[in-house]
């Protein structure tokens, strides 16, 4: 049961009757997974904090740079040199003292990102090589874990919520077949970003997580892109791919259980 200063501290939340009391004990009994704490993770763990999830693993092998200030709300100047996961756990826990939060200053790979991704309610992908997303997808696909996906470079970004348990839902690897991609893709070092875009798109993933755990709304269908320099959203409905090579081969728990 909340008591009265966490019933005042998620009072906007309650009044919300999409959410109210049974909905925000919901967040404060689930656990999120954050995978990079950069410029997507930055925001959407800050926000997932103050929202009140319960639980939140953050993974980032990483350290804070000069250049990661531009965008990466999370850390600060006194930041550098630090890991980001645990300057991140630093700044959640700042915002709100209630959160377990356990910070992995690790790269989560093989069967230790499968079982942190068993262990979760919701993984958030937020990292930035092509070779992170594919093991992220492959691992929430064969556990049954949602998967909310974002990425900004330049002025563009996406987001995109696949659903294991969904057997129309497509995975990521149906968006971008690894054969067809490399891990050499534009990175914001060598190509840039725009600070509030990343922002942005990790509020968003923030949003679809949010939904998933409260139970609130609807999850997000299909990818959407953001134009920022013309301040334009895109919405197209992907199909499952019947020839993916991940989400066509991988049990599901719903199918073996």
């Amino acid at each position: 049961m909340m008591d009265d200063q966490t019933l005042l501290r998620y009072s906007r939340h309650i009044m919300l009757p999409e959410v109210d009391i049974e909905g925000q004990e919901r967040l404060r009994s689930a656990h999120a997974l954050i995978i990079g704490a950069g410029g997507l993770g930055s925001p959407a763990a800050l926000y997932l904090a103050a929202a009140g999830v319960g639980q939140i693993t953050i993974v980032d092998a990483d350290h804070v740079e000069l250049s990661n200030l531009q965008r990466q709300i999370a850390h600060q100047q006194a930041s550098i040199g630090q890991n980001k996961a645990a300057s991140a756990k630093a700044s959640m826990q700042a915002l709100n003292p209630d959160c377990r939060i356990t910070a992995l200053e690790t790269h989560a790979e093989g069967e230790a990102l499968e079982q942190l991704v068993a262990a979760a309610d919701v993984v958030l992908d937020c990292t930035d090589r092509f070779s992170s997303r594919y093991a992220i997808n492959a691992a929430t696909q064969k556990v049954g874990a949602p998967l909310v996906s974002g990425a900004a470079i330049r002025f563009s970004g996406q987001l995109a919520v696949f659903s294991p348990r969904d057997p129309n839902c497509p995975c990521y690897a149906c968006l971008y077949p690894p054969d067809d991609m490399g891990d050499e893709a534009l990175g914001c070092a060598e190509s840039g970003v725009m600070a509030p875009l990343v922002g942005l798109i990790g509020c968003f993933q923030a949003v679809e997580a949010f939904k998933l755990l409260s139970g609130a709304g609807q999850t997000h269908q299909g990818l959407a892109t953001f134009d920022g320099l013309r301040g334009q959203w895109r919405h197209f409905n992907v199909p499952r791919d019947p020839a993916c090579t991940v989400c066509s081969v991988i049990p599901k728990q719903s199918d073996v259980s």
